[in-house]
């Protein structure tokens, strides 16, 4: 995939609809990749509410490829591409850290909040909200390499 140093970033115009970003796998990285990310689909007028889903997806999956992928051997290296395709923005992560266990999404029934505050598991909710904002999500682990590929639903095509 490169080096940390090769950063490219990209936004999406009326005749490029693709972005990548290339960062390392740390968290002040993950930060600038999202920042950069939203910055470069300004021009598709997202909602408040579709800026906040693609805000929270990437988050929660970036974040987890930092300090789950690359916990036990940092340094790696992230390729983030976003894809507008009609009403969809399609989302591929590859990294080339662990696989995730059982080598599939983690199957993780819907949490929820009732019953008093200290009695809430903590964590366990990122897999559950990715799901649930998402379509389409597919992942392969190939030779050293994860591909996590992913749709967002814009406008009133998202499943509510």
């Amino acid at each position: 995939m490169g080096q940390a140093d090769q950063h490219h970033k990209s936004a999406l115009t009326p005749r490029n609809d693709e972005m990548t970003l290339v960062f390392p796998a740390q968290p002040m990285a993950v930060r600038q990749a999202l920042k950069s990310s939203l910055t470069g689909l300004s021009h598709l007028k997202l909602s408040a509410d579709e800026r906040g889903i693609v805000e929270i997806v990437l988050a929660e999956v970036l974040n987890n490829v930092v300090e789950h992928g690359y916990a036990h051997h940092p340094g790696g290296i992230v390729e983030l591409r976003i894809k507008r395709c009609g009403d969809m923005l399609n989302f591929t992560v590859l990294d080339e850290g662990v696989p995730l266990p059982c080598g599939d999404v983690p199957k993780q029934p819907i949490q929820t909040l009732e019953g008093p505050v200290e009695d809430l598991p903590e964590g366990g909710f990122g897999w559950s909200i990715i799901t649930q904002l998402t379509r389409q999500m597919r992942y392969v682990r190939s030779d050293v390499r994860n591909r996590l590929d992913f749709s967002i639903a814009l406008a009133d095509t998202r499943i509510g």
